[in-house]
């Protein structure tokens, strides 16, 4: 009697050899898929009031080094480097942006005629710093100082070739004015973290990390 014949089981060395040839076919496909997923989308940089004192006329020095002016050499205060990067909202560096920050002197004064031509002589009191490739920028300058009715700030403004992309300002984290200021009191919690940096002792003095965010 002849009996059918058994069915053939598939060789499993050879089942085995073309699961892990089909996975490592599969594999980049489902890779290249997980690194296509967009970065989320950063929060901007609140901005505020430009106000007071943006130079009427700009000095003669506009470099990022405040604490020296010329020839001139500012001792008073305490020194800092505030330092950042210039991003969009996707972090990708605006490279060329123009950071410019302007702040009072050691004693509270602008060099503005608003307020009377009383600033120190020594203090540049105005600098620009262009980003890097990586959207870096950097200043030397003075930790601000309080005066009346303001905490300690530093006033920031971007631009990028002709456009004026952002107008703040940098204030300084557990300053006890802080809760006085009317402009520090009404922002939100976001905005207040986004724009409140500490200052804090460096390999070269104080430093302070301020992020720049651009809606660009």
């Amino acid at each position: 009697m002849n009996l059918p014949a058994s069915p053939r089981l598939p060789d499993p060395i050879l089942f085995h050899r073309r699961t892990v040839a089909a996975a490592l076919v599969a594999a980049p496909v489902l890779w290249l898929g997980a690194r296509a997923q967009p970065a989320p989308a950063r929060r901007a940089t609140p901005s505020q009031t430009e106000g007071p004192f943006y130079p009427v006329t700009l000095p003669a020095d506009t470099d990022n080094d405040l604490l020296r002016n010329g020839s001139l050499q500012y001792p008073e205060g305490q020194s800092a480097w505030v330092e950042g990067t210039v991003t969009d909202l996707t972090g990708k560096p605006v490279a060329g942006a123009q950071v410019e920050i302007w702040q009072c002197d050691h004693a509270g004064h602008y060099h503005h005629p608003g307020d009377s031509g009383k600033a120190d002589q020594r203090f540049q009191g105005f600098g620009r710093a262009m980003a890097d490739a990586q959207g870096r920028y950097r200043f030397r300058t003075l930790r601000p100082v309080p005066y009346s009715g303001r905490t300690p700030h530093i006033h920031v403004k971007v631009r990028l070739g002709q456009r004026e992309l952002l107008t703040t300002q940098l204030y300084v984290a557990d300053e006890p004015g802080n809760a006085r200021d009317f402009l520090w009191r009404n922002l939100g919690s976001a905005d207040r973290a986004a724009l409140t940096v500490p200052f804090v002792p460096g390999p070269q003095g104080l430093q302070a990390s301020f992020p720049i965010v651009l809606a660009v």
